[in-house]
């Protein structure tokens, strides 16, 4: 056999293509161009315009209720505070009576959380303790202004509302016909509507109506200067302090050859954050689904030296204090405090409420091999063959759109793929699987059946004036399936049952892409915030949480199709907190350039710690054509890497293993067998997160500091 495989000459992208994939960072926005970000910002109080009301103190069922009062407004808000067994927090702040609900995350807790009794133990004027009697931490709440204090054996751990940043945007401010000048929470007059965004604000030719419905909240970290987390962006492990005008973006994006060392988001948001230090390791889970921006400021603060026989003794240390504030721009502040106080509990306690990292079955731990597209039948036997021809291992080949029928999911094309079921009996011969991609666009197509299927039963995301919202993607005009609806996940799971999923058995999976959602030719590549979802949601409140319920669905769809006696393996390109529970992850659309190969360490890293144990990044790069030397080191690195798939674009050139000298070929051949020779060991590795929320890809620091071996 040649050692060319299949077609050598890919078909160039065509125009449409070619001005989708362009890369333009000016069609996603920066921190000053979003409203409730500059509106937040410009509210910067002397002190906090919040009072705790102490008067309306509750302890019922051992959770402490009590309202909170804007001193200016005097619209009261109602904050909630919860013990969560297992050495967690949960504070919650909503509005105590309201004109319209605010959207509250479901479905990422694996259940409501366990509570223990709290109880009062100092009641001052001003002032109150609360604490947990087997535990060694305690709150401080000051009522005027209001804020809390969390220590830890009598050590301050964790500020809330110290900088006095609590914002809660509600309806106090004057109604859109009215006329007036536009307020923000404290009442204080804006200097422009069109700036502030209070009730529309324009993205590009694109009008946003909505309502103010924004909600902050600031903590301090006592002692604290290394902090981590909030997944995705291309960047360094540890997070870096924002300036004055930029933070850390939580919004799911599809960024085509995103930029690295930078703090926009790109596919997928965690809102959760680590903070470390010798003594101490902290989180702090920010429950919230709508576009959300954290800032974070590390700075030295003087404190006196306690302890010593007398006050004229007292020294001044320093001492590393980090400053976070999250910014949301709907929804209620729902936060919960992991206080650890070592990393591998803090693991435990995020687990504890949105799952493990679930365990996935043994040959999705081998190495994938994949690109945008194999042409045909054909070009799949001859990659298939040219592994064996060459010796190297692989247990799954994946096929991209195009295999589909004009890119109608669940479809083949007749033509390229005319006897599916014999090419998965191929690969089944010789143990091996097939995954194909599942989108959710929906082609507007009233021959299709699953297109009109779900329109008769109204299962696609509407627009504000009830008709099904259509977007363009990659099969043109397309509607969206609502997965924030039960009856759609469950609709959607009994698509991949082998009676509908025509041609389709047991050794396919699924790759769910494009999924932020991705909509073309939209306010940032993504659906318009005022689309309307389940319950009357808007796409605004929910956003984040999108493609962590198409993943879910499919997960489910492929456990029933087994009867549940098979793990599924789903691939999903956007992702939420909890998305672990239902498969895996990568990295998305990166380059063929030596800095992203080094860069998907940290971003593997800040996926693994924050609950996603099963992620890795496109060896070779995506776009563009890597060099043999490139390819070769990608090949290395992705081998002890938790997801070990190669990709590559439509329009690049062939790269498949042997296709670089014999030289190269031998190199890659030994890294993909000693992956193999380890694969027992990274099925342990994997058990153990599933049972124990250990995470595969570990900081150094973590094997230093604590023992996660086997006890």
């Amino acid at each position: 056999m040649s050692d060319e495989v299949g077609s050598t000459k890919t078909p160039a992208p065509d125009d449409h293509l070619g001005s989708v994939l362009t890369e333009n960072q000016s069609k996603f926005k920066t921190c000053g161009q979003i409203g409730f970000y500059r509106r937040q910002k410009d509210f910067h109080p002397d002190r906090s315009p919040y009072v705790a009301q102490l008067n309306t103190l509750n302890t019922e069922n051992g959770v402490v209720t009590l309202n909170l009062t804007h001193q200016e407004t005097q619209v009261p808000l109602k904050l909630q505070i919860f013990a969560v067994e297992g050495n967690i927090l949960r504070l919650k702040i909503n509005e105590e009576s309201s004109v319209k609900p605010r959207f509250e995350v479901p479905d990422v807790l694996v259940k409501e959380p366990t509570t223990e009794q709290l109880k009062v133990s100092n009641l001052e004027t001003g002032s109150l303790v609360l604490e947990q009697p087997s535990s060694s931490w305690k709150i401080h709440l000051t009522a005027n202004p209001f804020s809390l204090l969390v220590t830890q054996e009598d050590k301050e751990l964790i500020s809330v509302n110290a900088q006095g940043q609590l914002y809660f945007e509600n309806a106090v401010l004057p109604s859109k016909e009215s006329g007036l000048t536009e307020t923000d929470p404290a009442n204080k007059p804006s200097a422009s509507k069109e700036h502030f965004g209070l009730w529309k604000e324009k993205c590009e030719d694109y009008l946003d109506l909505k309502d103010p419905s924004s909600v902050g909240l600031d903590f301090t970290l006592h002692g604290f200067e290394n902090v981590y987390g909030l997944p995705e962006h291309a960047d360094t492990h540890q997070l870096q302090n924002t300036g004055e005008s930029e933070a850390y973006r939580l919004y799911n994006l599809d960024v085509f050859g995103y930029r690295i060392h930078d703090k926009m988001g790109t596919y997928g948001s965690v809102p959760l954050l680590l903070a470390h230090k010798l003594s101490h390791t902290c989180g702090i889970l920010w429950l919230n689904a709508s576009e959300t921006l954290v800032e974070v400021h590390s700075k030295a603060a003087l404190k006196p030296q306690m302890h010593l026989p007398s006050p004229d003794m007292q020294k001044q240390r320093v001492v590393p204090n980090t400053d976070i504030r999250w910014m949301s721009e709907s929804g209620v502040v729902d936060v919960f405090l992991l206080l650890g106080p070592a990393p591998h509990d803090i693991f435990k306690q995020y687990a504890q409420l949105t799952g493990t990292q679930m365990f996935p079955p043994l040959f999705s731990l081998g190495y994938h091999q994949c690109r945008w597209n194999y042409e045909d039948e054909a070009d799949v036997e001859a990659v298939d063959s040219g592994f064996d021809e060459h010796d190297i291992p692989y247990d799954v080949i994946w096929l991209d759109i195009e295999h589909t029928d004009g890119k109608r999911y669940f479809t083949w094309d007749k033509e390229k793929f005319p006897n599916p079921v014999k090419m998965q009996e191929n690969l089944r011969e010789k143990r091996r699987k097939l995954v194909v991609i599942s989108d959710p666009h929906i082609k507007v197509d009233p021959k299709y059946k699953l297109y009109a299927e779900a329109k008769e039963k109204g299962y696609f995301v509407k627009t504000i004036n009830g008709r099904d919202f259509e977007g363009s993607c990659w099969p043109g005009a397309s509607s969206y399936l609502d997965f924030t609806n039960p009856a759609v996940r469950e609709w959607y799971s009994t698509q991949f049952s082998f009676d509908k999923y025509k041609n389709s058995t047991d050794v396919l999976f699924i790759w769910n892409d494009m999924n932020e959602p991705s909509v073309f030719e939209s306010p940032e590549w993504t659906m318009p915030k005022e689309a309307v979802h389940h319950m009357g949601w808007h796409h605004r409140d929910l956003h984040n949480l999108y493609g962590f319920y198409q993943q879910m669905s499919t997960s489910e769809g492929l456990i029933h199709r087994s009867g549940g006696k098979e793990r599924p393996f789903v691939l999903t390109r956007s992702f939420f907190a909890g998305s672990q529970r239902y498969g895996a992850v990568w990295t998305g659309d990166n380059k063929a350039e030596w800095e992203y190969l080094q860069i998907s360490v940290p971003m593997l890293l800040t996926l693994s710690v924050t609950g996603i144990s099963f992620c890795g990044a496109d060896v070779g790069g995506f776009v563009g054509d890597p060099d043999a030397e490139l390819l070769v080191r990608w090949y290395q690195a992705g081998s002890f890497q938790p997801f070990f798939r190669a990709h590559a674009m439509q329009g690049t050139r062939r790269r498949e293993p042997w296709l670089f000298g014999e030289d190269n070929t031998s190199i890659i051949r030994r890294v993909i067998k000693e992956r193999y020779t380890l694969l027992p060991f990274w099925y342990l590795l994997f058990y153990r997160a599933y049972l124990f929320a250990e995470p595969v890809m570990r900081l150094v620091l973590f094997f230093y500091l604590y023992n996660f071996l086997p006890h």
